[in-house]
């Protein structure tokens, strides 16, 4: 009955008479299928195989088409989860080799790095969640197939692996879950061992003595943090005046440059990188400043290029069905994530938006129960952003900036976590929360965290947004104590009363 209703629906849909309608009609093909699904969902990241799960358990007959030997995408395999590994890993090292272990009264001696141990650990991690992906898969039924997807109609999908060896997919719909890929920087060359990428940057198989990052935004301060802590000098070179890349409130930005900067980490801001040339003893990086001036010269043992990501969209197939993306890349799509083509659909990366792994599980989720018939929703202002450094940076919301620009009249609740007792007893200081609410409804419009463990109490103030909650709605709500999370009800009270409790 389910599929016969995603038909009937896609047939009255391409019976309209349009121009669109009719192209996607004419680009089917009679070649014979080897499969057949309800849905099949093109990219097996973290967008692509929660929609790929959830289809399975709404009873769509699934197929996910994925390129790469193993499933998970970028931000299993060569993104989110190895780089968090080393970031957790490094921060550990980074206190038993500094001071911090001593003035807690830890005694150690002679530790140093086993960077090919290290960088083990990380794989197994990788492994592990990537063999789980496939697991999920197996129990909830997901035909997994291994090839570049390319969409050679609206109901139909080649799959074609490295040999060249193809599969066919006839489909009721498709979802493109594609991801993105690393920017490149127009006349530099990466080679992954000196000019690296992301990706390069955690496999690398000596810390360098010196290493330059063009960027300082999410991908750069994360990456850079890592080495920088097991004991390369480390130089950002960022042509915006602030650490932190897009969407960062400013007040938080400069608190965490100036904490980054005393961890070790150098930054040359409104500094524009001109060319980048490799000697055999170095790599030679030439800047300015971004407004124009003076060139100079940086000297390097690896350079690492992290401007960003663009959307992966290319050789899919999207002029077969109608379908352009921009320049950037991206797919436009409906509020349904339904692209210009009937019956074809995107989300993550490829569509507009932050390119974050959790905004794509919830759009895959979202997409795949709406073509059950359920309502769609997502509120993008809801979409948390984190910075897994120490300490860690956690936003969602408005900016202080965003405020004045739009008008609207606001309060500031702020409260450090040099007043908070159990960042006090865990010797951890730095940083502070900070609630921005309405001045006329107290409806809390953005919250900023700079601290330990903000990228989980960022969460705290996504249900309170997701709910609607006023900043005296989360003041008059019990937390435990000791915690780092009364600092978040202090910034509250700070919002709605005017003054925290335990602040002065």
């Amino acid at each position: 009955m389910f599929n016969l209703k995603l038909n009937s629906a896609l047939a009255r849909r391409l019976s309209k008479g349009s121009s669109l309608g009719f192209n996607c009609l004419n680009a089917r093909t009679n070649a014979t299928a080897t499969h057949d699904a309800d849905l099949t969902v093109i990219g097996s990241g973290p967008g692509g195989y929660v929609a790929a799960i959830k289809a399975a358990q709404l009873g769509m007959k699934t197929v996910c088409v994925e390129k790469s030997p193993t499933l998970g995408g970028t931000c299993l395999n060569v993104g989110c989860i190895p780089s968090k590994a080393l970031l957790n890993n490094s921060h550990l090292y980074h206190l038993a080799h500094g001071k911090d272990f001593e003035s807690r009264g830890i005694e150690v001696s002679n530790v140093s790095v086993n960077l090919e141990k290290m960088m083990g650990q990380k794989s197994s991690a990788v492994k592990g969640l990537t063999d789980g992906v496939a697991g999920l898969f197996k129990f909830n039924k997901v035909t997994h197939v291994r090839g570049h997807g390319m969409i050679k109609s609206p109901t139909q999908v080649i799959a074609t692996n490295e040999e060249g060896n193809s599969e066919v997919i006839n489909t009721k719909n498709i979802l493109i879950a594609t991801g993105s890929e690393v920017t490149p920087f127009p006349g530099i060359e990466v080679d992954e061992e000196r000019i690296i990428s992301s990706t390069g940057a955690l496999s690398l198989k000596a810390i360098p003595k010196r290493l330059i990052l063009i960027g300082a935004g999410v991908i750069g301060v994360e990456l850079g943090s890592v080495w920088s802590r097991l004991g390369s000098e480390v130089t950002a070179i960022e042509f915006l005046g602030h650490v932190g890349g897009m969407g960062i409130d400013m007040d938080v930005s400069k608190t965490f440059q100036r904490t980054l900067k005393k961890q070790g980490m150098n930054f040359k801001l409104n500094t524009k990188v001109i060319s980048a040339d490799k000697t055999d003893s170095c790599i030679k990086v030439n800047v300015e400043a971004a407004a124009g001036g003076k060139p100079e010269t940086l000297e390097c043992d690896v350079l690492l290029v992290c401007i960003g990501r663009r959307p992966y969209t290319q050789g899919l197939g999207l002029e077969n069905v109608g379908i352009t993306a921009n320049k950037q890349g991206i797919i436009s799509v409906d509020e349904r994530f339904q692209t210009s083509c009937p019956g074809i659909y995107a989300i993550g990366d490829c569509i507009p938006g932050p390119m974050l792994a959790h905004k794509a599980e919830d759009e895959g989720i979202i997409c795949v129960e709406g073509l059950t018939g359920a309502p769609v929703h997502i509120d993008y202002n809801c979409v948390p952003s984190v910075i897994y450094t120490h300490p860690e940076v956690g936003w969602v919301g408005k900016t202080e900036e965003d405020l004045k620009e739009a008008n609207i009249p606001y309060k500031v609740g702020k409260f450090p976590f040099a007043a908070n007792s159990r960042a006090k007893t865990n010797a951890d200081t730095d940083g502070f929360v900070k609630i921005l609410s309405h001045k006329e409804t107290d409806r809390i419009l953005g919250a900023h965290i700079i601290g330990g463990g903000a990228g989980e109490m960022i969460n705290e103030a996504v249900l309170a947004m997701e709910y609607g909650a006023s900043s005296e709605d989360v003041a008059r709500v019990c937390h435990a104590h000791p915690t780092l999370s009364e600092a978040f009800r202090e910034a509250n009270l700070a919002a709605y009363f005017g003054k925290p409790i335990n602040s002065f």
